[in-house]
């Protein structure tokens, strides 16, 4: 089997080596470019399995980039964002990016949730079990089928991203339960370590979907001092 093709966008030298260099380290085929313009370039040239992009680009910035690869072929996206800046990450997801990972950052852990993602987008990664078999969950006006992976509120069909759709269904068929957001990041992303402001953000962003009221939900409910629980 062929090693998996990633497309590091990355405009600072230092830092593109270094991330070319671990990446290669795991057996992976790179290929570096510093500026959006060679980014669409080079994936005219060779379509990348993987994207790793930073927002902050010359010419064209990560998010135009993300807007037009992705309206060309699916791909797997992770963006590199300033610490900070949830405006940022919550734009990267909604463009459909899989995950993002704050500067600066250790190159050790961009190379584990590479390898992650790549996992996940060819099926192999980690499976969502759902607990009691169950094929549909519902909570209240909140439809979720799992097989088909759709969820519905009322009549209106949601737009979940892939990680968006793994977390509610994880949660949702283990009601009542509080989790870490540690293990949150390991059961639904596969990550044994990281940032754990993945998981807030998707939390944020599925509220905004789900509850009649973001501000106070119902059914994603935080557990002050440990994490989320699903209220069903």
């Amino acid at each position: 089997m062929s090693a998996a093709h990633v497309l590091v966008v990355e405009d600072d030298p230092t830092v593109r080596e270094v991330v070319v260099r671990y990446l290669e380290r795991d057996g992976l085929d790179v290929a570096a470019v510093g500026d959006g313009e060679s980014a669409l370039l080079q994936a005219g040239i060779r379509w990348p399995d993987l994207v790793v992009l930073d927002l902050m680009l010359p010419q064209l910035d990560g998010f135009e980039v993300c807007r037009r690869l992705r309206a060309t072929a699916p791909l797997a996206v992770i963006m590199l964002t300033a610490r900070g800046d949830e405006d940022d990450r919550v734009t990267g997801l909604e463009l459909g990016a899989d995950d993002y990972v704050s500067k600066p950052f250790s190159p050790r852990e961009l190379a584990a949730r590479v390898k992650a993602v790549l996992r996940r987008a060819a099926g192999a990664g980690t499976v969502i079990a759902v607990e009691g078999g169950v094929d549909r969950l519902v909570a209240g006006d909140l439809q979720i089928d799992v097989s088909a992976r759709e969820a519905r509120r009322g009549q209106e069909v949601l737009t979940l991203t892939a990680r968006e759709f793994d977390l509610i269904v994880f949660l949702a068929s283990r009601p009542r339960r509080a989790f870490r957001r540690e293990e949150l990041l390991e059961q639904v992303w596969g990550y044994t370590y990281g940032d754990t402001a993945t998981v807030t953000v998707h939390v944020r962003r599925i509220r905004e979907k789900i509850e009649a009221d973001p501000g106070q939900p119902r059914h994603l409910v935080t557990v002050w001092g440990v994490g989320y629980r699903w209220d069903p």
